[in-house]
């Protein structure tokens, strides 16, 4: 049987690591930094995968771009070097990567993080090494956007349908289907699952391998 699909495509927080803990821990400080009121965790959860200036624009719709801007700042400082809040990956993701390479997959990222947050955690995880490219929502549009994903196959040379979008929110699957890539879901991120499967998705999973069993053909 030929294979179905050539590239897989995934998202970062929430997907393949555990952040949501420390995005909101700092964007609750970043918030008291600047003399406002935090907003609460299920407010911070709902933007997570969107590019930062997006994210600070629906959770501070009140604050002119100045404040938003000092947000940005501090909010990055603290993700960067002052909250210590754990972010492992989620179970079987270096194994799940690892395999779907060996498998002859291509591979790319398209996440809400900034090309600089993305390096850092490269480095830091030495996953890098499974990507063949990756896309950042501060050198492309953001999500729902699907210009991240077209670049990508572009430079990949992939057709939409043989795509397919691994992620935990709405955004993700939004993105897929603006796209007109395959979307598939994860169960455990921030967005109940529920919302994910108004969009169809032709997977969903609870844990990568079973993304894995679904792809080694």
């Amino acid at each position: 049987m030929s294979r179905e699909y050539d590239l897989v495509v995934f998202d970062w927080d929430g997907t393949l690591m555990d952040s949501a803990a420390k995005i909101v821990s700092c964007m609750q400080a970043a918030a008291r930094d600047e003399g406002i009121s935090p907003p609460g965790q299920k407010e911070v959860e709902e933007i997570i995968g969107l590019g930062l200036p997006q994210a600070l624009e629906q959770l501070f719709p009140g604050e002119g771009a100045a404040v938003r801007s000092a947000l940005q700042s501090q909010y990055s400082v603290h993700y960067a070097e002052n909250d210590k809040t754990h972010t492992p990956f989620f179970p079987g993701v270096e194994e799940g990567l690892a395999e779907l390479e060996s498998l002859g997959y291509l591979l790319a990222v398209a996440t809400g993080k900034s090309r600089r947050g993305l390096n850092r955690v490269f480095s830091s995880t030495n996953v890098g090494r499974f990507f063949n490219s990756s896309r950042c929502a501060d050198e492309t549009a953001s999500k729902p956007d699907p210009l991240m994903l077209h670049e990508l196959m572009a430079e990949l040379s992939c057709a939409p349908e043989r795509v397919l979008m691994v992620g935990d929110t709405e955004y993700d699957m939004e993105m897929a289907r603006n796209a007109g890539v395959v979307p598939v879901a994860v169960s455990y991120g921030v967005h109940e699952v529920e919302r994910l499967h108004a969009y169809q998705p032709r997977y969903c999973v609870d844990e990568i391998s079973q993304l894995i069993s679904h792809l080694a053909i």
